[in-house]
């Protein structure tokens, strides 16, 4: 019989990418970018009481939160749609009034309130991105509160990929990916830096498929299914996987024409534009061979889980709700 007080294990890998580079405009060679944390909260709130957190990320630096993850809109989940369409009106407005527009959204911002919480409790310090030029005015304002609190917290250890391969493959060392439930990695634009086409995330997501564990990627975050071509050999080499099984799953991400909203009027714009990325997380995903199905509209929510595979993905923060649920019932099976 499992010991109810011993807390199960779950491990959270988050990009330490810190700057996306841009093509355009020219004048602008990148932009500071970090993870968003609203496409974790959900997760780290639904598992928080029964479970204990490994975090990681790519080269085991700490990684960086981007302030524009804050923004009210993001979380509305399944009501996004309705929301971000009227706070993009309210935002351009020449009379945009902060605290009314915080009064009307007041169950969005207690929300962003008890996900604040949830950091500081799980996350340690970490620094927060400066602002963007299209950064929204509400967001601006909240950002001194985020870092104030953020940066009075104790540093916590994130562990490097390859750490965690090499203590996997240590007959002498206890750690076991067996141990875990469940990997989930959040979006932001940093995932686009370090999750792209890297053979020792190809090697852990392999790795974890092998030993039962539950993948869930959102947003951003399932460009990392590109590196899963790819795996580390014993002597730490990488090599080309002939056969991949997660290639069989349909997946979704935010996009191009999601992207391209952000870039031409969202908070990634660049005035006066056009701002233009390297690549974009669906044509990435297409090209390394995968099915990848995207949202007409955006902002509305798409969630694929594939049982066989053990594997969910979601197109943007809208479905962090329903993605929690969906690990919760995927390991609540195991």
């Amino acid at each position: 019989m499992t010991d109810p007080t011993v807390k199960r294990r779950a491990l959270i890998i988050l990009s330490s990418a810190r700057a996306l580079p841009l093509l355009a405009p020219p004048s602008v060679p990148q932009i500071p970018i970090g993870f968003f944390h609203v496409e974790l909260a959900q997760v780290l709130a639904e598992f928080e009481g029964d479970y204990e957190f490994t975090l990681a990320t790519p080269d085991g630096a700490a990684p960086q939160i981007d302030v524009n993850g804050f923004s009210i809109p993001w979380h509305a989940t399944d009501r996004m749609t309705e929301v971000y369409a009227s706070s993009v009106a309210a935002f351009s407005s020449p009379d945009f009034d902060i605290d009314a527009y915080r009064h009307e959204h007041a169950d969005l911002v207690e929300r962003r309130e008890r996900e604040l919480q949830l950091l500081e409790g799980q996350l340690g310090r970490l620094p927060i991105t400066e602002p963007l030029p299209s950064t929204d005015a509400e967001v601006r304002a909240f950002r001194p509160e985020v870092v104030r609190r953020v940066e009075a917290l104790p540093s916590r250890p994130y562990l490097s990929l390859p750490e965690l391969i090499g203590r996997h493959r240590d007959p002498s060392d206890s750690f076991s990916f067996a141990d875990f439930d469940f990997i989930h990695a959040p979006g932001g634009h940093a995932p686009m830096v370090d999750f792209h086409k890297n053979p020792w995330l190809g090697e852990v997501l392999h790795t974890a498929r092998e030993n039962a564990v539950y993948i869930s990627l959102i947003c951003h975050a399932p460009i990392a299914l590109t590196s899963t071509n790819l795996r580390v050999d014993q002597n730490g080499s990488p090599y080309r996987v002939e056969d991949n099984v997660f290639l069989s799953a349909e997946v979704t991400t935010v996009g191009k024409e999601g992207e391209t909203g952000m870039l031409d009027q969202g908070y990634v714009h660049i005035p006066p534009g056009p701002t233009r990325l390297e690549y974009f997380v669906d044509e990435g995903l297409r090209e390394a061979g995968f099915t990848v199905r995207t949202a007409s509209v955006p902002t509305s929510l798409i969630l694929l889980s594939d049982k066989r595979i053990g594997l969910v993905t979601g197109n943007g923060p809208q479905t962090v709700d329903v993605q929690a649920a969906d690990i919760r019932a995927a390991v609540t099976r195991t």
